[in-house]
């Protein structure tokens, strides 16, 4: 499949001369998902991204693909059981994205109160994995004592410590996730268009028949017809909402800023996903994943009013994370000095619904007597003894418990929004990467019978819990023998077996085409690997920018921070032959390109401290 530059022009040409049954604004993960379904079901979808795919939010996640355990300790079973059940399908139709990694949940007693005892993180642990369907298999949680914590995280703190629990995770590649969905939809007949800004509506008896976009590589307006348009911006959501001038919005969205930071592993040795306590009596959690021989951890989640198109990381943020860490790790005594990469992203979340995904919101107290009944039924629950039903039971009527327990019609997943407004524009807001193809489905089922309703279209959609995102065109059950397929045919390439398992890895049953385009002519300063993964990104993978490739398309940027230098000019000079840019658009590229590592870097913060 081609989809660069060159099929970028053919496809804006297209949008203009037909009319779409849907347009989707906006290119992360929901609208991702959204046009995936769509394009697949038959629908004429179209889709606009101001940015570049994933750019927005939908790359600045933790990069985990949560279980949400986090919501037992509110005892939320309804949330833990959606996420568990979505977490599995994503897994099978993007097999060689979300890896399984088990989480240690290490507890301490010495500081107040904790999130989780031993005693309640083994109930939680236990209704998890009943909930996951994953007892009496290989990832079933357990518990393990200091004394083995220790063995395993030497660097973690000893003093209160009375244990961990370890149970099933996922981590996943957030931007992989979305460009995986946008190169099927486009392969199923989609146009997805990067880099085009939705800046007003075309109106016909006061109803959006359509979108006005800029397109800013060209800085063309343009007109795009659409019998539904859907508006899946994220924390834009908003924004693109008030482009209708003619009536009052009332905002929906509250959106809280999450920073990560990234060491060397040497410097934060974390054998394995960890999840803890800030220690600061806070309430709040908070990760150390390791990857790619680096080590990451986060988040912060503050309310945020500031530039969405680039949050930033700042000194609070960093002063906040490393506290935590040298807390829960004394050892390590990190310094901003020894922060290689940084990431800070928005999440969506929506007024009213303070339910954070990384938190599980503000479920208020619960009453001694609830609390008790809680206990229980969960304890009967783990014995087979009681239903779901039975505790769900329990749970929706808990004394002093938060007001919107109950789903309203409108959620077709918890903390998500599907409305349509009286001008006819749909709106999917909220939700987090787990649900995604939940929100898209939800959205599959009004699209279908708006279409029918009012323009007697008949579609069929897709089952999307068994179709495939580009790159997962095998057999989810067998990744490993997939991969070891996969990587000996990158050696007969030529590769050497390192590099072409990490292809295999990476890129699922795509890694053939890369292997194909590491046979040809390298780029100058690239090595064939590295050449055949920026060919496949340029001509099939739409990456129009330095800054596209290197933090979105692969990890060179976040990850691999200590080989960027030697590559990145390089990178340029080929995207810039590619692209045809003159000597002023290169420029501009390497200045932009410059720009972001050094945000990444943090190197404004790093220059204040010297």
């Amino acid at each position: 499949m081609t989809f660069s530059i060159h099929t970028r022009k053919e496809t804006i040409q297209a949008m203009q001369q037909e009319e779409l049954d849907l347009l989707i604004i906006g290119g992360g993960i929901t609208g991702a998902g959204v046009a995936l379904q769509a394009a697949a079901s038959g629908v004429k979808t179209g889709l606009i991204e101001m940015q570049d795919f994933a750019e927005g939010t939908s790359s600045r996640s933790t990069k985990l693909v949560h279980g949400g355990i986090r919501y037992l300790k509110n005892f939320d079973v309804e949330v833990v059981a959606d996420t568990v059940t979505e977490r599995a399908v994503i897994q099978s139709v993007a097999p060689h994205i979300p890896k399984p990694d088990p989480m240690l949940l290490p507890i301490y007693d010495d500081e107040g109160p904790t999130t989780y005892t031993m005693f309640s993180v083994k109930i939680a642990m236990d209704l998890y994995d009943k909930l996951a369907n994953v007892t009496g298999t290989s990832f079933e949680n357990y518990v393990i004592d200091p004394e083995e914590v220790l063995k395993r995280e030497p660097y973690l703190k000893k003093e209160g410590l009375q244990g961990a629990g370890v149970y099933l995770d996922f981590r996943n590649n957030d931007a992989r996730l979305v460009i995986e969905n946008i190169k099927q939809a486009a392969d199923d007949g989609g146009y997805m268009v990067s880099k085009m800004k939705a800046v007003g509506f075309l109106y016909e008896d006061q109803k959006i028949v359509g979108v006005k976009a800029r397109d800013l590589l060209t800085g063309e307006t343009i007109e795009i017809r659409a019998k539904l348009v859907i508006n899946t911006s994220g924390p834009w959501v908003d924004k693109v909402r008030n482009l209708n001038f003619t009536r009052a919005v009332v905002p929906k969205m509250r959106p809280t800023k999450g920073v990560h930071l990234v060491v060397d592993r040497n410097k934060l040795p974390v054998p394995q996903p960890t999840y803890f306590d800030t220690g600061k009596h806070d309430g709040r959690m908070v990760f150390a994943i390791p990857r790619e021989n680096k080590t990451y951890f986060g988040t912060t989640d503050t309310d945020y009013n500031g530039d969405f198109e680039d949050p930033k990381v700042t000194q609070e943020d960093v002063d906040y994370l490393l506290d935590v860490i040298n807390h829960r790790y004394p050892e390590a005594k990190l310094t901003l000095n020894d922060i290689e990469a940084s990431w800070a992203g928005l999440r969506p979340l929506l007024m009213g619904n303070a339910g954070s995904d990384y938190n599980g919101g503000d479920n208020g107290s619960i009453s001694e007597k609830s609390f008790d009944e809680v206990i229980e039924v969960v304890t009967r629950y783990r014995a087979e003894t009681a239903s779901r039903d039975e505790v769900e039971h329990v749970l929706n009527h808990l004394e002093n418990s938060r007001s919107e327990k109950e789903l309203s019609p409108s959620q077709v997943s918890r903390g998500s929004s599907l409305e349509r407004e009286e001008d006819g524009l749909i709106t999917l807001s909220g939700g987090k990467i787990t649900d995604y193809r939940k929100m898209a489905a939800g959205a599959m089922k009004l699209i279908q019978q708006l279409l029918k309703d009012e323009y007697n279209q008949e579609i069929e959609v897709i089952d999307s819990k068994h179709y495939p995102v580009s790159g997962g065109h095998f057999d989810p059950a067998k990744v490993d023998e997939h991969v070891e397929m996969l990587t000996k045919q990158g050696v007969s390439a030529g590769l050497p077996e390192e590099e072409a398992r990490y292809i295999a890895d990476f890129y699922g049953s795509n890694a053939q085409e890369i292997f194909k385009r590491a046979q040809e002519e390298p780029f100058p300063g690239l090595s064939a690997a590295e050449s055949g993964r920026l060919r496949y990104a340029l001509e099939a993978e739409l990456s129009l920018t330095p800054a596209d490739y290197l933090m979105r398309r692969t990890n060179h940027i976040l990850f691999e921070r200590d080989t960027l230098d030697n590559l990145k000019q390089p990178v340029v000079d080929a995207m810039a032959e590619y692209l045809a840019w003159d000597e002023a658009e290169k420029q501009r590229q390497q200045h932009e390109l410059d720009a972001v590592i050094a945000e990444s870097d943090l190197s404004e913060l790093k220059a204040g401290m010297n």
